[in-house]
């Protein structure tokens, strides 16, 4: 190999090196960008939802934690605590609450911070804290239908909030084993563990739950890969998992198989 040849490959590897640990200091500083698509709304912002609603703000320190609840229009049969993915608010969201209401459910929703009206500075423990905080706002004493609900990010909410406090029933669509697990099937070169800021181990939660769990995923979700699914399923053989075939991340709730199965959890 001539020297110039070696100079040649010193600066390529080099170059990888450099490229490689901009990638660690990428994913170290940019978690709470990759995960988390929040849009910020104003206090005097007028949600534009269909349905009877009513705001609730809660104190936080420096910040506030922002409520929703959807009332039903029949009588009360229970009440769902719903955990929404990533995305922008509960404005993204709005065509679940009918869901649940047109049953008889009343439907809580909760903004995490940086999240339409909720402020404050946005970690894993908030996340729970906030959790347990609309638990507590939302549930009479001794309700014995309560629904804790997750989609994508709030699935790892959701399963937190029903290890540590009683429901009726558990439902996650689209979950993720953990953040953990789900950064490496997106990094698998890097040492993504020591670096995560966000761990939400679902996997470790659900063995909490008493409750029976109900999960809906689908095989072409290109965001939480369904074998993340399969494999929660296998940490807790009593999970029902709902195998929904060629379904993605986003569109699940419009396929018959998804509407039948919640019609039938919401009217046990």
């Amino acid at each position: 190999m001539t020297t110039r040849s070696k100079k040649r490959l010193r600066r390529f590897f080099i170059t990888l090196i450099i490229i490689y640990f901009a990638g660690v200091l990428l994913l170290f500083l940019g978690q709470d960008f990759l995960l988390f698509h929040g849009v910020p709304l104003g206090n005097n912002h007028k949600f534009g939802f269909t349905q009877p609603f009513e705001e609730i703000n809660i104190q936080r320190g420096n910040g506030n934690l922002s409520l929703v609840k959807f009332s039903t229009q029949s009588p009360k049969k229970g009440t769902v605590l719903f955990f929404h993915g990533n995305m922008k608010n509960v404005e993204y969201y709005a065509q679940y609450p009918i869901m649940f209401t047109k049953k008889g459910y009343e439907v809580w929703m909760i903004d995490y911070p940086g999240f339409g009206k909720t402020t404050g500075r946005r970690t894993e423990e908030r996340l729970y804290a906030d959790a347990l905080l609309m638990y507590e706002k939302a549930i009479p004493a001794g309700d014995p239908n309560i629904l804790i609900y997750g989609k994508s990010i709030g699935t790892g909410v959701a399963a937190y909030l029903a290890s540590v406090r009683n429901c009726r029933q558990l439902i996650l669509e689209t979950p993720y084993y953990s953040i953990d697990e789900l950064a490496k099937n997106y990094f698998p070169v890097y040492p993504v563990v020591p670096m995560t800021r966000y761990s939400l181990p679902i996997y470790q939660y659900l063995k909490k739950v008493d409750a029976p769990i109900t999960i809906f995923h689908g095989t072409n979700d290109r965001v939480v890969p369904y074998k993340q699914a399969l494999r929660l399923k296998n940490e807790k053989k009593d999970i029902h998992l709902i195998t929904i075939e060629n379904g993605a991340h986003n569109n699940l709730a419009g396929y018959k198989i998804f509407q039948v199965e919640l019609q039938s959890l919401l009217g046990q």
